[in-house]
């Protein structure tokens, strides 16, 4: 039997301020499968429903109506608790803005998600921790602390922080968007890198034309729907082979 999706929406409908004047929609019937292993862009205009859905896979908030199933288990409707431990065990995050303690060095930022899970953090964790900062090319700097790291390199700790764990799917919102050119070029290499490696899908959320199209799936929101759902060969340059 094959396995099933990583994740799959079934007519998902995300709707606020149910039963006021100013009831709003914002997702409309959406269905979409993410298999496991996949680098996908998600692209759209400004208040497509791109921030919304992903906040959704993300399991940060709740849908109105629908299905959603990941790993094939139905989360629609888990209690804070059970949502809070399949987000823990099954998803990576990063963002525009990296969030990373200031007052942590690199590596302390790395074993923060051991932390909050545990309360402490193990040499183990600490080793693992390490070796994703090498991973992406900064165990020099394991040491410093983010104000002595640039953006990029920020970005970098960033991605460690949302891999250490071996998520099967990172959620990355906008993880350019506030980083120059070379910056933006070398942290989607980056990602790609690590989807390569590990195994790990990708879900991109990007306005930037130029790194969708080096994405092997291109999903576009155009008013709460998936406007577009196209599959496309990617850059060789940022999918060599092994």
């Amino acid at each position: 039997m094959s396995a099933p999706p990583l994740l799959e929406l079934a007519d998902l409908r995300k709707r606020y301020n149910v039963g006021r004047p100013n009831e709003a929609e914002v997702l409309r019937g959406l269905s979409l499968t993410l298999a496991a292993g996949e680098f996908a862009a998600l692209i759209g205009p400004s208040g497509s429903g791109k921030s919304t859905l992903l906040n959704i896979i993300g399991l940060l908030e709740p849908l109105t109506t629908g299905s959603y199933r990941l790993q094939g288990d139905e989360v629609a409707g888990l209690d804070d608790a059970a949502l809070t431990l399949r987000r823990r065990r099954t998803l990576g995050f990063v963002f525009q803005f990296h969030h990373l303690l200031p007052a942590f060095s690199a590596l302390e930022n790395v074993t923060l998600p051991a932390l909050m899970r545990d309360g402490t953090v193990s040499a183990a964790e600490r080793d693992r921790a390490l070796a994703m900062l090498r991973a992406v090319g900064l165990e020099a700097a394991a040491a410093k602390r983010p104000g002595e790291l640039s953006g990029g390199m920020q970005q970098r700790v960033a991605i460690a922080r949302a891999l250490v764990g071996a998520p099967p799917l990172v959620l990355a919102d906008e993880p350019t968007g506030n980083l120059d050119t070379a910056a933006s070029d070398e942290v989607f290499r980056l990602m790609r890198r690590m989807h390569r490696e590990l195994g790990t899908a990708f879900l991109i959320v990007t306005h930037d034309p130029r790194l969708a199209a080096r994405c092997d799936r291109v999903i576009e929101l155009v008013d709460g729907r998936i406007a577009r759902d196209e599959r496309q060969v990617a850059a060789a340059t940022d999918n060599p082979a092994p």
